[in-house]
């Protein structure tokens, strides 16, 4: 049985990276049927808010964290250094859990520092500190599958309890082989949605979330389906396809099964 809605707040600013949709408003045409879906990798801007040095060690999920993350907060017209952040993903940085792996196996099993730091499951969070120079808090959260879901939940509890708006960070970057044939995520995506507790001249729509028993959700696009189930961070994409469409309506997500997240828009 479904529970009521109980958590309610106001959306900002998105801002969207994924494979075929390097921004929201090239998203927003695709996910309303106004431009075709065109696959084609994802388009990782360059962190140049990031020190030369950090700049040359910010890995792809690092990247797309950062540029989705900014694109939402650009999109809303708040500065970095105001709101608090909450980074949700379903991996870490694979492309160094591979390095990693490979030096554990070989002869010579020193890690260097820059391998292990970089390893860590807030590593985003810490390079968006460097590149914005925020000093809000940050969560940095990973529930597999159900992460994009785990991440808003918790955006809206802290916009809630801290009466402030919220960033969200739902991203995730590919495995390469062999540890793709075990997680085969294809490329990198991400989604950020900036959420205020209250409604402002810039609200685009109100969001209310609840857990419910309902099945996820999927997307009438079966190649942009495909993407969905493809990338864990864009399980988050029938709540945009919602938003781009401008009416409202309700969507269920993938969670932490057997729950799904109901999601439900009304327009301002």
């Amino acid at each position: 049985m479904s529970a009521p809605h109980s958590l309610s707040a106001w959306i900002e600013g998105v801002g969207l990276i994924a494979p075929g949709m390097p921004d929201w408003a090239a998203g927003a045409a695709v996910l309303t049927g106004r431009a075709p879906f065109q696959n084609a990798p994802s388009v990782l801007p360059a962190p140049l808010l990031l020190p030369p040095a950090e700049r040359r060690r910010a890995s792809r999920v690092v990247r797309v964290a950062l540029a989705s993350g900014l694109a939402a907060l650009e999109h809303a017209g708040i500065e970095a250094t105001t709101v608090p952040a909450i980074f949700s993903a379903s991996t870490a940085d694979g492309h160094n859990c591979h390095a990693l792996c490979e030096t554990l196996a070989s002869d010579d099993h020193r890690v260097s520092p820059t391998r292990f730091h970089n390893s860590l499951h807030n590593t985003p969070a810490g390079y968006w500190s460097i590149a914005t120079g925020a000093m809000c808090a940050s969560q940095s959260l990973c529930a597999y599958d159900g992460s994009f879901s785990a991440g808003l939940l918790e955006a809206l509890v802290q916009a809630i309890t801290s009466q402030t708006p919220t960033l969200l960070v739902a991203y995730d970057a590919e495995y390469p082989e062999p540890l793709f044939a075990v997680r085969p995520i294809p490329d990198a995506a991400g989604i950020g949605l900036v959420l205020s507790p209250v409604q402002t001249p810039r609200s685009l729509a109100r969001i209310a979330i609840a857990l419910t028993d309902t099945p996820p959700d999927p997307l009438a696009e079966p190649t942009l389906d495909t993407l969905r189930t493809a990338i864990p961070a864009l399980r988050g994409l029938p709540l945009l396809g919602l938003l781009a469409a401008g009416g409202p309506g309700c969507v269920a997500l993938e969670y932490l099964a057997p729950l799904s997240l109901s999601v439900s828009l009304d327009p301002c």
